[in-house]
């Protein structure tokens, strides 16, 4: 009869149980047509619509070695994706835990026990009996077990199976994080190591344009206003140098801590030059931004999550049934200890209902109802900031490449400026102001052509790490 009673509530518990609580729907989300900036490929018809940039591996997207050498050491020693590694660990774990308190639990003990007796007691021993008793025992309990009629453990359980896809996908994002900050505090390191270059070789122009001015100046060609003027750029020049030096060991710096190591140099592979980048940048249809990013997909999980502890908090207005029982034996004599007479058995079913607790238990479901629209709110917001980030880095990608055009126009026209002023200023027909104007503009507007080439590479690692790429 116990048995049939034990087994008919685990079978209950397991299968035949209800489970309160609403089940989760995945929310509706109207998503846009195109990519507001994604230029002509926006207004291609769908059919002709070229894949997503994000479909790329890293590897494909960024083509310099060194680079790649960089990202994957960041992959394996950066301390941000291994602190979410664990937090997967930490999830999994936990999903065994509040799984495990779907099952029964049987436990074995064994002990023994020694009594002495009074010897004057209220009941006299005869002479010559022992006052010891030993005595042993062995139980095997059956049952420690809550009946999961109402659904409260399986509805833990699906909250801790959300909050384990969650990590994983947190995990994914940091990935693409990783991969986009690295390359980013590479491009920036290319950029300064340009800046450096450009700065060297204007102070050594504007050295020799000083040599030559005192050497005027010596000649009764030139004033020693000439002098001073010529001398100014040579120490802006100068001074900038140094500052360049140390935003690159600073930037050095942060390379290195992405990786995971000590600060140190970093070595360089193709110039910013030199660094390819696809001939189309495509954003791929927005519906499938959805599926492709992961902190998308990590929200999500949370929201997911949030609704099972509704009825885990639901759960609460119900009995709550437990299940315990042992069978085992006790006796003073080993060989009694399985006899029929030393055998002990116990069950105890006992169910707990909730009458007066001031509200606890309905503001558990409030709070729990509450929890589930905050991260429903945060699940639409996560979407919407997705796209107006890929919008952003579309306008940003599409824009700096018409400015990049624009600037190298402008250098190369600079330059010509300046080699014919300062012609101009050596015969003897302009001044030497304008040729230093000339050299100023120059400097500034190389300097730019540099920063926006960098902005260039910057552009297409914001892009991909907006459209989901980078974790593959």
């Amino acid at each position: 009869m116990n048995k049939r009673l034990i087994s008919g509530a685990v079978i209950l518990s397991l299968v035949a149980g209800c489970t309160v609580g609403p089940k989760y729907r995945k929310p509706i989300v109207e998503s846009p047509s195109t990519f507001r900036g994604a230029g002509d490929a926006a207004s291609a018809p769908v059919s002709n619509s070229p894949g997503s940039l994000a479909d790329l591996k890293w590897v494909e997207v960024f083509k310099d070695e060194q680079l790649q050498d960089l990202i994957r050491t960041a992959l394996v020693n950066n301390y941000d994706l291994n602190q979410a590694v664990a937090r997967i660990q930490t999830a999994r774990a936990n999903l065994g835990i509040t799984r495990a308190d779907q099952f029964p639990e049987v436990t074995a003990g064994a002990g023994a026990t020694t009594l002495r007796n009074s010897g004057s007691g209220q009941i006299a021993l005869p002479t010559g009996a022992s006052r010891d008793r030993t005595f042993g025992s062995v139980v095997l309990n059956l049952l420690s077990f809550e009946v999961d009629i109402w659904g409260r453990q399986r509805r833990a359980t699906e909250a801790a199976r959300a909050d384990l896809l969650g990590a994983e996908e947190t995990r994914k994002a940091v990935m693409t994080t990783v991969v986009g900050d690295v390359s980013a505090a590479y491009f920036n390191l290319l950029e300064l190591d340009t800046e450096l270059e450009i700065a060297k070789d204007t102070l050594n122009t504007r050295q020799e344009s000083l040599n030559l001015v005192r050497t005027r100046q010596q000649g009764g060609v030139a004033t020693m206003l000439d002098v001073r003027q010529a001398e100014q750029l040579v120490y802006a020049a100068a001074q900038i140098v140094p500052d360049i030096e140390r935003l690159i060991e600073q930037t050095e710096n942060r390379i290195n801590l992405l990786q995971g190591k000590d600060p140190g140099p970093v070595a360089r592979g193709r110039s910013l030059t030199e660094q390819e980048q696809p001939p189309a940048a495509p954003a791929g249809l927005p519906s499938s931004l959805l599926a492709r990013r992961p902190d998308i997909r990590a929200s999500e999980a949370t929201l997911m999550a949030a609704t099972a502890d509704i009825g885990v908090a639901k759960a609460a207005y119900f009995p709550q049934i437990s299940l315990t029982g042992f069978m085992g034996g006790q006796s003073s004599q080993l060989t009694n200890l399985f006899s029929g007479p030393g055998g002990a058995w116990n069950f105890a079913p006992q169910a707990t209902l909730p009458i007066f607790n001031a509200g606890r238990v309905k503001s558990g479901v409030k709070f729990t109802e509450a929890q589930r629209q905050l991260a429903l709110t945060q699940y639409q917001q996560a979407i919407k900031t997705a796209f107006r980030e890929v919008s952003d880095a579309l306008v940003e990608y599409r824009k700096v490449k018409e400015i990049r055009a624009q600037q190298e126009s402008l250098v190369t026209t600079l330059q010509d400026r300046s080699r014919l002023a300062y012609l101009r200023y050596q015969g003897g027909v302009d001044t030497q102001l304008n040729a230093l104007d000339a050299d100023r503009d120059l400097f500034a507007a190389e300097l730019s052509l540099a920063q926006t080439k960098r902005n260039e590479l910057l552009a297409l690692v914001q892009l991909y790490k907006a459209l989901g790429g980078g974790w593959q």
